[in-house]
Parts: structure tokens; C-alpha cells; sequence
């Protein structure tokens, strides 16, 4: 899954200028996780369950849903969280952020 989120082709010196040109054509490769927001936790982190990894992906509507497509193809454990859970990883990520930044702010002034 880090793989697969991590990955952008078009950052991959192992790919020729022609297979290259081939990725532009094919939708599915410039469904490009690596140049979108996201945030992959363990259950454990977010006080959830912790066999469990959690993804939360902030883009706009039109990648999301491709992005769902992909990663249930790719990955097929990938399922969608209840609306409950959703909203209790998104706070957490969310204060996470806040106490990062406002960390930030202190040692930059």
C-alpha cells in the first residue's frame, strides 16, 4: 500500500521518454497519490482498531473517485469506513495537523 502511495512515474528514472508519453494516455497511471495530501495511519495512533491501517485523502472529487476504483482494484482489503469512523480519523488528523503547525509557529516565530 506505501508502494502504491508513494509511487509517481513520472519522477521514475527507470522509465523511458516513450513510456512516459504511453502514462500520459492511460488514466489509470496519473491516478498519482504522491502529489496528493494523504495521510496513512495504524488503528493504534488514532485509537481505533489496531489490526487495522486507516487512509484519509484530501483531493478533489473527481480524483477520489478514481482513486476509490484504483485502490480496490489494487489493493482489494480496501474498504470505505463507516461515517462514525470517518469522522473521528478526520478530527484526529486535523488536531494532529493543528498541533503540528501551531509547534511550527513556536520555532519559527
Amino acid at each position: 500500500m506505501k508502494k502504491l502511495l508513494d509511487y509517481d512515474p513520472y519522477l521514475d528514472k527507470s522509465l523511458s521518454q516513450e513510456q512516459l508519453a504511453k502514462l500520459k494516455l492511460d488514466p489509470e497511471s496519473n491516478i498519482i497519490f504522491a502529489r496528493q495530501d494523504y495521510w496513512f495511519k495504524d488503528g493504534i495512533s488514532l485509537g481505533l482498531d489496531r489490526d487495522k491501517y486507516y487512509l484519509m485523502i484530501s483531493a478533489v472529487d473527481e480524483f477520489l473517485e478514481r482513486a476509490d476504483a484504483k485502490l480496490k482494484k489494487d489493493v482489494p482489503s480496501v474498504a470505505r469506513a463507516d461515517p462514525d469512523t470517518e469522522q473521528k480519523i478526520i478530527s484526529e488528523i486535523e488536531k494532529e495537523r493543528s498541533e503540528s503547525e501551531s509547534g511550527l509557529g513556536m520555532i519559527f516565530g
